[in-house]
């Protein structure tokens, strides 16, 4: 599983733009696409809300890559 630590320069960032950020997918519009598809997840659950708000902390996983969310 590849890991990536993902420094948070605000109070959250929403889950398509972090697929963006991190280099998952080329685009937020690419990153609601993946969401809702249902392959990512949040702390263990699936997510299905693209623009659900990810904070500092929390784990999203999106098949074998794993983004830690840490507090810049």
């Amino acid at each position: 599983m590849t890991r990536i630590d993902f420094e948070l320069d605000r109070d959250y960032v929403e889950l398509n733009q972090l697929l963006k950020l991190t280099g998952l997918c080329d685009s937020g519009g690419q990153g609601k696409q993946i969401v809702a598809s249902g392959a990512v997840y949040v702390d263990g659950q699936q997510e299905l809300r693209k623009t659900c708000k990810i904070h500092a902390g929390q784990i999203v996983r999106l098949e074998d890559v794993e983004i830690r969310v840490v507090s810049a």
